[in-house]
């Protein structure tokens, strides 16, 4: 049976559950799907031990011990969905519907299970809107200022470039189906360029690694373009036939020298020197970035700045040539006829969930008294996790949560409801690391009384008493409104060819050059280098390097007291905190790796127990001595269930709840730590 890898991933694979009197034996990659190719990454290729789990939700549960003790009696579903409606009245007699705060994410990224059903029934109900900004809205923000979109180029492209620059990625661990795109570039002779503050798997298998510190990719971008203008190595015709400000840019670039970037980003001059002519000359070249690199004070500039390299330099001709974040908004989904917007009360307010922990102990018009948690786990994901977790301890705080296992957030769970996994209900998937719609068939019944997402919210909105149509639609009828389009690039796919063929790519050329001419969705229609949107919305017009909020340039005495920067890149085996119980045996443990020299300083042996603190917290890990992490910079790879850490606690009891610059995105890699031994 054809299934799709639902999680957060660009690769979104396709994958083949074979299946024997009704149990899934086997799950292995696609070899006909064009960017699966047959393989599955360390986490997903394990997607059996994680459907069959003993630690799987397969019961509605209601709590009966303190809230994070994680003590449950079971109860039906009649009764859990009794409670939730009866609670969910007398919390909006008392203090209107908007005290409600659905609070999910990318647990599923299918269009079906992470934002259809669900999504109408709190519009429906009133409840307050969430802005679900903690992964890449920094990113995604910078990007459109100056393309218009976030669209990108199209992962089966890189193979035809001859440079190709892995911007802050870890693309064997985070996007292992591009890799191969890059190994055919190379055989063809191009150069792979990784440029990462920590050294990686990634990093280890390119031809180079520019080890910059966290936050200063901004001002390497602006040195590269000082270094081409200076050179006359720009593409003049693409800029002036394409292009806004393409003389403010220039005066920008000046201030930035390879001299004064080497010093804000911890590297040699001539690297900023020599990747500038090399990116300029050696075409077409190709950017991968990914959104690790937008999570500090700066990251929606960092990423714009990055954004007008290929047109800078006119490497947007080409196919193989320009940059991607993401391919996600290539498709033209119809969103509003999945969510149903018109249900939304006028004046709703939005919470950014970036903010949970002030959300939960600070806001009282209204406060929130119930959240509904699913498809995320904030009390492992969430920033500054001591006030989130202090806002679910909260007594008058109604939790449910809808989950596969027994997480950190279920600990605090009022009622604990079981979710299906991927193999035991449809959804309609669309990558964002290629170009292809996809189904994903239910491949077995669901286990237990577990539910999908869009049941357990029709279910809800009969208990609620919600007549209106769109809440007896089924799964493939959301399916094939999503699809409803007039966008000529999906003209022709229907549920049905999704259904028949597994994956459709979208009606798009081939190969796709997407700004060879121009055709930017900017105000201008033009590449904007310098945005009066920008300047209309409170931000400076042209790419800036905007300092962490949280560095020597910033905040001089913060830095004296915590003079380390700490970054939480996801493990090998882990995806935020997902898989962590299944595949904690193939980690080494909750660990920081430190360089030789501030372990030396601090007299700290590898192997040594030592806790990680600042001013929002503090956790234990074991130091791993190691020149993978650079001076100043500290590494803990995440995240940890708090079962599987010494003192129950991980990295987001440091991190902070502040926002980038722009989309409202979390900062997690802005965040100085000291770190000394515990033992």
């Amino acid at each position: 049976m054809r299934s799709v890898c639902p999680h957060n991933c660009p690769d979104t694979c396709s994958m083949l559950t074979t299946v024997k009197a009704g149990r899934a034996v086997e799950v292995r990659g696609n070899p006909d799907h064009p960017t699966t190719r047959g393989f599955l990454c360390a986490k997903v290729s394990r997607y059996l031990e994680r459907t069959y789990h003993a630690g799987r939700v397969l019961h509605p549960m209601r709590r009966v011990g303190a809230k994070g003790e994680g003590l449950f009696e079971p109860i039906s579903w009649k009764e859990a969905l009794d409670e939730i409606a009866r609670r969910f009245k007398e919390i909006i007699a008392e203090w209107g519907a908007q005290a409600i705060l659905p609070y999910s994410f990318s647990g599923t990224l299918g269009l079906l299970h992470g934002s259809s059903m669900d999504r109408r029934f709190f519009h429906k109900l009133g409840a307050s809107l969430l802005d679900r900004t903690i992964c890449g809205s920094a990113g995604m923000a910078g990007m459109a200022y100056s393309l218009g979109s976030s669209m990108g180029m199209d992962t089966e492209c890189f193979e035809g470039a001859r440079t190709i620059l892995l911007w802050g990625t870890n693309t064997l661990t985070s996007n292992p189906h591009l890799w191969p795109f890059v190994t055919a570039a190379r055989k063809r002779g191009a150069r792979v360029i990784a440029i990462d503050p920590r050294r990686t798997r990634t990093t280890e298998q390119c031809d180079e690694h520019i080890a910059l510190l966290p936050g200063t990719d901004a001002a390497l971008a602006l040195g590269m373009m000082h270094v081409i203008f200076r050179h006359g190595l720009g593409d003049e015709d693409y800029m002036d036939r394409y292009c806004v400000g393409r003389t403010e840019l220039e005066a920008r670039a000046a201030e930035y020298p390879p001299e004064r970037v080497a010093a804000i980003c911890g590297i040699p001059a001539a690297s900023v020197e020599a990747l500038a002519v090399e990116y300029a000359t050696c075409k077409p070249a190709a950017i991968r970035l990914n959104f690790g690199m937008q999570r500090h004070a700066g990251g929606g500039m960092a990423v714009r700045a990055i954004s007008c390299l290929p047109a800078v330099t006119g490497a947007w001709r080409s196919a193989s040539g320009g940059v991607q974040l993401w391919t996600y908004e290539t498709f033209p989904v119809n969103h509003a006829a999945l969510q149903r917007f018109e249900l939304i009360p006028p004046g709703t307010r939005t919470l950014n969930m970036v903010e949970l922990g002030r959300i939960l102990t600070e806001v009282t018009d209204p406060p929130v008294k119930a959240l509904f948690v699913y498809n995320s786990n904030p009390a492992s994901v969430a920033p500054d996790l001591e006030r989130v977790k202090a806002g679910l301890r909260r007594e008058d705080l109604f939790t449910v949560v809808h989950e596969q296992f027994h997480t950190d957030t279920a600990n605090f769970a009022d009622l604990l409801l079981p979710a299906t996994t991927q193999l035991e209900h449809v959804d309609m998937h669309i990558g964002y690391g290629h170009l292809y719609a996809m189904w994903n068939t239910a491949a077995i019944a669901p286990l237990g009384e577990a539910v999908p997402n869009t049941d357990l919210f029709r279910r809800l909105a009969a208990h609620m008493g919600f007549s209106d149509p769109c809440f007896q639609d089924s799964d493939e009828s959301m399916a094939r409104q999503a699809l409803q389009s007039e966008h000529p690039w999906l003209a022709g796919i229907t549920l049905e060819r999704v259904q028949a063929e597994g994956a459709v790519r979208l009606n798009v050329p081939t190969p796709f050059a997407p700004y060879a001419e121009g055709g930017f969705s900017t105000p201008s229609g033009k590449c904007e280098f310098f945005s009066a949107k920008m300047a209309r919305d409170g931000h400076d017009p042209l790419p800036a390097w905007t300092p962490p909020r949280e560095s020597s340039a910033s905040s001089p005495e913060l830095f004296a007291r915590y003079p380390l920067a700490l970054i939480s890149p996801p493990g090998h085996y882990f995806l935020n905190s997902t898989f962590s119980n299944v595949l904690a045996r193939f980690e080494k443990g909750p660990h920081l790796e430190i360089h030789p020299i501030d372990a030396a300083a601090r007299s700290i042996i590898n192997g040594q127990r030592v806790r990680i603190r600042n001013d929002r917290g503090a956790f234990l890990a074991d130091a791993v001595v190691t020149e993978r992490a650079r001076p100043g910079v500290v590494v803990a790879p995440s995240l940890w269930l708090s079962a599987l850490t010494p003192d129950g606690r991980n990295v987001n009891h440091t991190t902070s709840q502040a926002v980038t610059d722009m989309g409202g995105g979390a900062t997690f890699y802005d965040n100085l730590v000291e770190v000394e031994g515990a033992s």
